[in-house]
């Protein structure tokens, strides 16, 4: 049986080619309601379906895009994901996600392999060890936006976190609550992770501007595996914290296990607050205050910054965009 045509829906629908094809590509401004059903009741009289290689060989563009993620685990990632998902099947293109792990050789591998599979551009959430890499596709010009770190060269769109005011935040809401012994816990900060570093950077001068001094003990940071241990060290102190800040959702599973295990009440024996909205802080007893990011906002920033680089609509933007974060307050302070 011969593959239906364009050309075979439009003498079916009684309709120009072109207007089938402004249908296909989702550009409804110019024509009806009535014209849009009869187009797809021809489509479905006649079971066809668009020739996805022609129309990437005509436009020059496989209306795909990468999304490369440091760690798929985080609440925050699969957030960002979803949204970035919507916003481009509401363009008409499709989205291919890769898990780096936050490992440079594997993200390097992943882009590599985008860009042979011709992806029209990529948002990455970079691990910061493919500086290189990350230069050679500014200098071919390649569309890309970075999402929630920062690389200080080359200069490339990037949507991220205000992380100072979410530690700010934070420490505000502690202090207001009368704690002053505050600790601060996250995953390792090797190659300098930009919201890691930059959260407890925040967490440091919010102590200061309410006359604290930063406890250098009570700062810690490391891989995943060693959070427990970590905690460990923070309570045999001769002061352990009163209150701890997770630097993520990740870091806060581990906290709320680490209570549980030795027995600890919150807020009695310990405050939390984490930064990252988690969907249990609700069900959690006591809720959990957390600091949420604006996820839905931030993805369809990077998005459009993508989708304008892809399709050359704008000046191209390499500035820093930070997305300001909400306090969610529960009962664990």
């Amino acid at each position: 049986m011969a593959k239906v045509t364009i050309a075979d829906v439009a003498k079916h629908a009684k309709i120009s080619k072109s207007t089938i094809s402004q249908y296909l590509n989702k550009r409804y401004e110019h024509m009806s309601e009535k014209t849009r059903k009869k187009i797809e009741e021809a489509i479905k009289d006649l079971n066809y379906e668009p020739n996805i290689l022609a129309r990437s060989l005509k436009q020059k563009s496989t209306f795909t895009v990468g999304v490369v993620v440091a760690n798929i685990l985080h609440t925050f990632s699969t957030q960002i994901i979803r949204a970035i998902e919507n916003y481009f099947y509401n363009h008409g293109f499709h989205i291919i996600v890769c898990n780096a792990d936050d490992e440079p050789d594997k993200e390097k591998n992943y882009i590599q392999m985008l860009k042979a599979k011709q992806v029209d551009g990529m948002i990455i959430f970079p691990t910061g060890g493919n500086p290189d890499l990350y230069k050679q596709m500014k200098k071919e010009n390649f569309p890309i936006v970075f999402m929630d770190r920062t690389i200080t060269e080359p200069e490339i769109a990037t949507v991220m976190l205000d992380n100072h005011l979410a530690a700010k935040l934070a420490i505000d809401h502690f202090v207001e609550k009368g704690y002053k012994d505050i600790a601060i816990v996250t995953t390792s900060i090797i190659r300098n992770i930009s919201p890691r570093v930059e959260r407890i950077e925040g967490y440091k001068s919010s102590l200061l501007s309410h006359g604290i001094s930063p406890n250098e003990n009570y700062i810690k940071t490391a891989d995943i595996e060693k959070i427990s241990e970590a905690l460990s060290e923070l309570f045999i102190l001769s002061q352990p914290p009163k209150a701890i800040l997770a630097g993520n959702d990740i870091v806060l599973n581990e906290v709320l296990q680490y209570i549980k295990k030795e027995n600890l009440r919150i807020p009695q024996d310990l405050a939390v607050i984490g930064i990252d909205e988690v969907s249990f802080a609700k069900l959690y007893t006591p809720t959990i205050t957390t600091i949420k990011q604006p996820t839905v906002q931030m993805a369809n920033l990077a998005a459009e910054l993508l989708f304008n680089q892809i399709n050359k609509t704008d000046k191209i933007d390499t500035s820093i965009h930070r997305l300001k974060p909400i306090l969610l307050l529960g009962t664990s302070c």
